[in-house]
Order: C-alpha cells, then sequence, then structure tokens
C-alpha cells in the first residue's frame, strides 16, 4: 500500500470509529445510567438526552477551533492527540461512578470527536479538485459503517457487562493511534500554513470568514437544512416504525442497518458514478429531488414490508453531503480547509441539537397530542425542507475554485 493510501485507510478508520464509538455504547446506556444515579428508565432517559446534547453541544463550539488549530500546527498532531485523549476518554467512562464524571467525559468526547473537521480537511488536502466530493463519499461511507458496526458490536459486548463496550472503544482508539503515528504523513506544509487565532476560530467568528467566500455563506445553510431534514431517519425512526408498523426492536434493528449498508454503498461508490454522469450540481438537484419523494412515501405509507423494503433505496438521497462538502472544498483556499470543514462540523452539530427535537415533538403531536392522527408527520416536515433546499441552491451560481 502506498503512504498515501495508508494515511487514506487511517483516517476513515477514524471515522468509522468516530460513528462506531457513538453507536457502541447505546445499548448500555440505558442500564449503565441507572446503574450509576439509581431512578426509573424514564430518568436515564432524560439524563441520556442531555449528554447527547452536551456531546453535540460541544462539537458545535470546538469544530472551527480544532479545524483552525490543524491549520496552523497540522493535521498529524491535532489527530493523534485527539484521538489520544478520546482512549483516556472511554477509559474513564468505564470506570466512571457518577453521573456527573459521565457527564464530564460527554463534555471531552464532543471535543475529541470535532477531529471529523481535520479528518475531513486532510482529505481534502490529498485529493485534487475533480476527486474532493467522490473521496468525500467515502467519508459518509465510513460513517455507514460505523453506524451498522457500533450499535452490533455494542449489544453483543453487553453480554459482559455495561462497562465491557467502553474497554473495546478505548482499545479501538489506542490501536489506531498506533498506527496513524506510523503511517499518518502531515500535509500542512508552510505554504499553506495560517496562523491560529480565537477570535477567528470560534464558531460565530468562524462562520462568519468562511461565509464570506463567494456562495459559500448559501452552501452552508443549505447543508444545515439538509442535515437537518436527514436527521429525521435517527431522531424518529424506531418511534415511527413500532407506531406505524408495530415493528419488534430487532427489526427495527435490522432496517437501520439496511439503511446504514446501503449509505455506506451510495457514498463509498455509487456516487462516483452519479458523479461522473452529472456533475456536483447534478448530483445534488437529484439528491434533494429524490428526498422529496421518498419524505413524501414515507410519510403516508402504511404496508410494514413496502416501508421495509423502501428502507435502503432512501439512502441514494445520501449523495448531496459529499456533494456539497466538495463544492465548498473547491471555493476555499488550501489554508482555509480545516477552517472549512470545522465549520461544516459545527453546522452539523447545530441540526443534531435541534432537529430531534422538532421531530419528537412533531411525532407527539400527529400520535397522541391532535386530532391528527399521522404517524409520518415528520417526514412531512423533511419534505417541505427539501423544497427549501431546492428554492436556496438554485439562486447559487457556480463558482470557480479560490486560487492559493
Amino acid at each position: 500500500m502506498e503512504p498515501n493510501r495508508r494515511a487514506f485507510a487511517f483516517i476513515l478508520i477514524t471515522l468509522t470509529l468516530d460513528a462506531m464509538g457513538i453507536g457502541l455504547i447505546l445499548p448500555v446506556m440505558p442500564d449503565l445510567i441507572t446503574e450509576v444515579n439509581g431512578g426509573t428508565v424514564g430518568n436515564a432517559a432524560v439524563w441520556g438526552g442531555i449528554l447527547a446534547t452536551t456531546f453535540a453541544v460541544m462539537q458545535f463550539i470546538f469544530g472551527p477551533i480544532v479545524g483552525s488549530l490543524s491549520d496552523r500546527y497540522g493535521r498529524r498532531p491535532v489527530l493523534l492527540v485527539s484521538l489520544t485523549v478520546m482512549c483516556i476518554d472511554y477509559l474513564v467512562m468505564a470506570v466512571a461512578g457518577t453521573i456527573w464524571l459521565l457527564f464530564l467525559t460527554r463534555i471531552i468526547g464532543g471535543i475529541t470527536a470535532a477531529t471529523q473537521s481535520t479528518a475531513t480537511a486532510y482529505i481534502a488536502d490529498i485529493s485534487p479538485p475533480e476527486k474532493k466530493a467522490a473521496n468525500f463519499g467515502l467519508v459518509g461511507a465510513a460513517f455507514g459503517v460505523g453506524f451498522v458496526l457500533g450499535p452490533v458490536i455494542g449489544g453483543l459486548l453487553a453480554e459482559w457487562g455495561t462497562r465491557a463496550p467502553f474497554y473495546a472503544a478505548a482499545f479501538l482508539a489506542g490501536a489506531n493511534v498506533i498506527f496513524g503515528y506510523f503511517v499518518l504523513p502531515e500535509t500542512v506544509t508552510d505554504r499553506i500554513r495560517r496562523s491560529f487565532s480565537l477570535r477567528r476560530a470560534n464558531p460565530v467568528a468562524a462562520f462568519r470568514k468562511i461565509g464570506q467566500l463567494p456562495d459559500v455563506g448559501r452552501l452552508l445553510f443549505l447543508f444545515f437544512l439538509y442535515e437537518f431534514a436527514f436527521i429525521v431517519y435517527p431522531s424518529v425512526w424506531a418511534f415511527y416504525t413500532k407506531e406505524n408498523f408495530g415493528w419488534s426492536p430487532s427489526m427495527v434493528g435490522l432496517s437501520l442497518a439496511a439503511f446504514g449498508i446501503s449509505v455506506a454503498a451510495v457514498q463509498g461508490g455509487l456516487i462516483r458514478l452519479i458523479l461522473n454522469r452529472l456533475g456536483e450540481r447534478g448530483t445534488i438537484l437529484f439528491g434533494i429531488t429524490f428526498n422529496f419523494g421518498a419524505f413524501i412515501f414515507l410519510a403516508f405509507v402504511t404496508n410494514p414490508w413496502v416501508a421495509l423494503a423502501f428502507t435502503p433505496i432512501t439512502a441514494l438521497g445520501a449523495v448531496v453531503t459529499p456533494a456539497l462538502q466538495g463544492k465548498m472544498s473547491k471555493i476555499a483556499r488550501d489554508d482555509q480547509q480545516g477552517e472549512l470543514q470545522g465549520v461544516i462540523s459545527s453546522a452539523r452539530s447545530v441540526a443534531q441539537i435541534f432537529s430531534p427535537l422538532a421531530m419528537t415533538q412533531i411525532f407527539f403531536l400527529f400520535t397522541a397530542g391532535s386530532g391528527i392522527y399521522l404517524p409520518g408527520a415528520p417526514f412531512l416536515l423533511s419534505a417541505s425542507l427539501m423544497i427549501l433546499c431546492m428554492a436556496v441552491f438554485l439562486t447559487i451560481r457556480t463558482v470557480q475554485p479560490k486560487p492559493t
């Protein structure tokens, strides 16, 4: 394997572990929180929501900071240090005896997970302009694989106790640090190195600075809208399928696994064919249009087997994210790639903070809190957001890459 390919493999493994790390611990979180804090499962769910929101808020705050640090000090040290801290964080979770220590680990975990921006910036560094969108698709594929493997492995390891998944996550993170130490070359040279400014690196300032690039402000807004709509799947899928089809947890898991595998296939391979055929602009238009149709279908489908068969097909809409990332990466200068990816990470984090709240409230209103019964109502909101996405995208002209 060539050095660049080994480095690329390390980046993909890092992103897969980020996705796995969250899913790996999900099966044991209710029991773990009850174990350290007492109370009912309902109380544990409240704390689970607090811990998840804390994690997302930290990602939002530190995404631009970590990305800007990698623009100044290099991708290699930021990635290796963050992975080392992540390994220690999992070990602390494995022995945590109070809810407040778990809360602290989620703060640290959210900061270390902000290295997604550095990992994607590394991909931008080593990818020629014409391959950026396709290579960003591999980022989505890595997350898809982690999304599938995490809960499965976590559920199996839970047979050995509530702490076993944390030890496994620590081992994987530690092993990846060792692998990265030997195979990861630095890509930030003096030519593209940029001085670090905390004033510029905070999320608001970073959004403002990156938003000054031609059309990137609108592309970021479009990215946020798309993520907000697409998060309907993890937000309400388990509730929606139980209410609408009476699915068991195993059936829900099967459908989510099918979805995750399909997302990995689409973003890891099929997107290259679509990009070659339609180009970045056509791919984004296709993805928005397809998502609109998929959301409308899921809002009204009543046959559980039709819904299950359609679940992997919905992954076709996942072509939008890497195409948008590729488009923005071409506009930003080489010395702004870390900052840009940090801002993109923060935009996703904001969607992850607010979308679940909106989607679950709408689900509640249309299943128990209003006179209209429609479990698929959250998908109608997502379909409406696709119309807004289309309107925003059609105002964006084609921009040439900004010279370094």
